[in-house]
């Protein structure tokens, strides 16, 4: 501990630190390396620990010790096993361990890059690896991006864009326009750019949940005859609820003609779109203004890396440029990457870190290895699925996430929701595979959606023995 003879000292010496570190790093490896063993879904029914744990701030110091045991074996343990290759939950995340490393990096340098002036190499990694990003998804050399904490934010930003660029202090005429299947945060980012929801309009989808064009021109139409001031449309490469993926081409061609501004949400889908092989599955998706991406899905890094990459990155830059008389001088042109311009953060981590350093370890022909391979299982284990009696395939895998629900002969819909359910919480008791849903038109939907770099054959083996084998007993009990 820092020394007890001076009480203002807050610092340890080299040989402290290095025990500290050892210490975190022994119980976080022994985590990692039983994780496929730990259940998949902690007991989260906390409510009493919860209120067991609240007390005042310390006066005195703790060891370190008594306080990761019960991090490691108490309180960690009480929550979705989110790591898991079993956890083929909402949109799984998986937490590559170069992450961690660049995030102690960044954390003990404590370097502020928040201004280019005052890293100026720092954030070059940074401005490589949103270059990277911009490169994946064949945008232009002019667009430039934004590292977030996850695509809520980046949806934000990107409406505030698209606001910025086509209404100016004009805001209460702009309408969006966006499917019955969005993503909820783009609804939320609406609201906080001043797009109230008296001004947003939910776009029927097509039978296989993709956003309908024609409804969308009428829409768009119908408001301009208002009088009103349609700006934006947010379309969807794969939604949470099915992993739809919307018709890019022909949102973008609508934009086009309508001067509207098209920004896709890829939070979940877009980085297929790294994957040259993969390209098919979202046409059209390089013709937006801006994309939203997710590192900590497609990319398997931890929670908290979001990105957005905008094709005229004079939109971003102005929609977000200020200073003060005490900020360093602002870089001039557009060689050097700002980041406080292009971002509303001033103070802010090192996102990019994350991401550049799990490149350079991995390399991109790993990652795009480990991306088709995503959606490779999925695909094989919707075929399978599909084959067991009582299964309906609602939502086939567009990417890597597809849908279902359990039906018979004479089934009413609320029975089929109370099987389906009922199926989601027995295959997750078994606490190898972890499934979460959702309800469309008054359905109950299963998911299984296939993302963490974990996730192999042999666990999407389990996950159809355990989903096939829980389907018999319930049908078979029904009849």
């Amino acid at each position: 501990m820092p020394s007890p003879s001076d009480p203002a000292d807050l610092e340890f010496s080299p040989d402290e630190m290095r025990r500290l570190g050892e210490a975190v790093l022994a119980r976080s490896v022994a985590h990692l390396a039983t994780i496929q063993q730990q259940p998949v879904r902690g007991d989260v029914a906390a409510e009493d620990l919860c209120r067991a744990m609240r007390e005042p701030a310390p006066e005195a110091p703790a060891a370190l010790e008594p306080l990761l045991d019960r991090l490691f074996d108490e309180w960690i343990p009480r929550s979705f096993t989110t790591p898991s290759p079993g956890y083929l939950a909402y949109i799984p995340g998986g937490g590559v361990y170069p992450a961690a490393l660049a995030d102690l990096i960044a954390g003990t340098t404590n370097r502020y890059t928040g201004v280019w002036l005052a890293a100026p190499a720092l954030v070059q990694l940074e401005a490589n690896a949103l270059d990277w990003m911009r490169e994946w998804m064949q945008f232009p050399p002019s667009a430039r991006g934004l590292f977030t904490a996850g695509g809520s934010m980046a949806n934000f930003n990107a409406i505030v864009c698209a606001r910025e660029r086509h209404l100016g202090p004009e805001i209460r005429p702009g309408v969006l326009y966006a499917s019955t299947q969005v993503h909820h945060s783009v609804l939320k980012s609406a609201k906080l750019a001043g797009i109230m929801p008296d001004r947003v309009r939910a776009i029927e989808v097509d039978a296989a949940f993709r956003m309908r064009t024609d409804r969308l021109a009428e829409a768009v139409e119908a408001d301009r005859r208002r009088g009103l001031r349609p700006f934006i449309v947010v379309s969807s490469a794969g939604t949470t609820n099915t992993g739809a993926v919307d018709p890019f081409d022909a949102v973008a061609a609508l934009c086009e003609r309508e001067r509207m501004w098209h920004h896709v949400d890829g939070a979940y889908g877009g980085c297929f779109h790294i994957c040259p092989e993969l390209r098919p599955l979202l046409p059209g998706l390089s013709r937006a203004d801006s994309v939203t991406l997710d590192p900590h899905k497609g990319l398997f890094l931890p929670y908290g890396t979001g990105a957005l990459v905008v094709r005229d990155g004079a939109a971003l830059r102005a929609a977000h440029t200020a200073t003060a008389s005490y900020m360093p001088h602002m870089v001039e042109g557009d060689e050097f990457y700002d980041p406080q311009q292009h971002g509303p953060d001033l103070s802010r981590g090192f996102p990019g870190l994350r991401v550049w350093l799990t490149v350079k370890l991995f390399g991109m022909a790993k990652i795009r290895a480990a991306i088709a391979e995503k959606r490779a299982l999925a695909v094989d284990a919707a075929d399978r699925l599909a084959k067991v009696p009582g299964v309906v395939m609602v939502a086939p895998p567009q990417l890597s996430l597809f849908a279902f629900h359990l039906d018979w002969p004479g089934a009413t819909r609320p029975a089929r929701n109370e099987a389906t359910a009922a199926l989601m919480a027995r295959v997750t008791a078994r606490q190898k595979v972890m499934l979460t849903g959702c309800e469309v038109d008054g359905r109950v939907l299963a998911r299984v959606c296939v993302l963490s770099f974990r996730t192999r054959r042999e666990h999407m083996d389990v996950c159809v023995q355990h989903v096939t084998e829980e389907t018999r007993k319930i049908l078979g009990g029904i009849s």
